[in-house]
């Protein structure tokens, strides 16, 4: 069996009960089989980007241990949208669930249909605050710059309260 590698998942969600979502999708990420919950970052709001979605987004992170490939893991993330309602929407659209694989420990991912670190991090405060918050020394793996330096590091997002703390491998999800 592969050592762990650490990774960071954004959570996100602009409908329906966003934080009770959001808790779903750490609980489930916290029982599937190759990956463990290392740390939860609290929940913040944000705006919706893009010019398409219209309700605020709640938005929060996991730092995981996980055995599996980036593509594995990638996988897992889009059944565990399913598994809570995600239905396929138009880019940048409101959504019940989104998990993005954002930042993988030393490691730089760019095949079709996945990227890592995520595109468009450096610039998104709503997913590298709470990156940070859970991976305060992460570094991008193909500059080896610290996260924690980057302007959009140092914005104010309301938080709104904190993920469960992760639990161990046992117990029933939905």
């Amino acid at each position: 069996m592969p050592a762990p590698t650490l990774a960071v998942i954004g959570l996100g969600a602009s409908l329906g009960d966003r934080a009770t979502t959001l808790e779903l999708a750490a609980r489930l990420l916290s029982v599937w089989p190759g990956i463990r919950v290392r740390r939860s970052s609290r929940l913040y709001w944000s705006a919706p980007v893009g010019g398409v979605a219209g309700a605020a987004f709640l938005n929060g992170a996991v730092l995981v241990a996980t055995t599996l490939s980036p593509t594995a893991l990638a996988s897992a993330l889009r059944e565990i949208e399913v598994r809570l309602g995600r239905r396929p929407t138009r880019r940048w659209a409101d959504r019940v669930i989104d998990l993005d694989l954002l930042w993988i420990e030393g490691v730089s991912v760019d095949e079709d249909g996945l990227t890592v670190p995520h595109p468009r991090l450096q610039q998104r405060d709503f997913a590298l605050v709470p990156l940070l918050e859970v991976a305060p020394a992460a570094r991008d793996p193909r500059t080896r710059g610290a996260y924690a330096q980057l302007p959009a590091a140092l914005s104010r997002l309301s938080i709104v309260r904190s993920l469960p703390r992760p639990r161990s491998q046992a117990g029933r999800v939905p």
